[in-house]
């Protein structure tokens, strides 16, 4: 198409028009934007609460503030139906092993939201006994949203920076299409007097030798 027949897009219509051309077809980019646009209009994240954060995800999902303009209202109750984990609450050391464990169930591709200070660094609960300073230190986080709780439209901007970050993926450099590069399952933390990661188990077993 010439660029002077080129027609533009409003802002406010790019999320759900796409306007291209033969020469862009046969390049590939058609089909890699269409894949990545119905996966960023069809997220489906797992309910899974674990604090004061979680009120504010609840309220999020409510007719007030429409979560389903971006194709995430079917929150599920099962980690094989999700494809999003929003950590939404303080992450204790007896929660820990359970939010691993769903987390390795859920399929590819999925991403993680830290939802609110303590899922992203402890809150004000970091030096205690029993909190994890931060979910990051077990799963891989994709995007931060701050405060103590966040604002349902604060969990909206993350939704929305989550759908930017989908947008740039490309299905050639993705790991869970490429069987030998796919990540194996995150090692499960061992909860005793402490919390344990099993990938420090050798440097554990070293030093009750020495």
């Amino acid at each position: 198409m010439a660029e002077k027949n080129k027609i533009t897009v409003p802002d406010e219509l790019k999320s759900t028009v796409a306007v291209t051309d033969i020469q862009e077809v046969f390049d590939g980019n058609l089909i890699e934007k269409a894949y990545n646009w119905g996966r960023r209009n069809s997220v489906w994240p797992m309910f899974f609460g674990l604090a004061c954060c979680a009120i504010e995800m609840i309220s999020t999902a409510a007719s007030r503030f429409d979560l389903s303009r971006f194709g995430m209202e079917v929150m599920r109750p099962s980690p094989r139906q999700s494809d999003l984990l929003i950590i939404s609450g303080t992450v204790t050391k007896k929660m820990l092993p359970a939010i691993v464990r769903l987390y390795n169930q859920m399929p590819e591709p999925k991403y993680v939201i830290a939802m609110g200070a303590c899922a992203s660094g402890g809150g004000p609960f970091k030096e205690g006994y029993n909190v994890i300073a931060g979910i990051d230190k077990y799963l891989p986080v994709d995007v931060y949203v701050p405060g103590c709780p966040p604002t349902p439209q604060a969990l909206l901007f993350g939704l929305m920076k989550l759908q930017e970050k989908i947008d740039n993926q490309k299905i050639s450099e993705t790991s869970w299409y490429d069987k030998e590069n796919a990540g194996d399952p995150i090692p499960i933390p061992v909860l005793g007097p402490d919390i344990m990661d099993p990938k420090d188990f050798d440097k554990i077993r070293k030093q009750a030798k020495g």
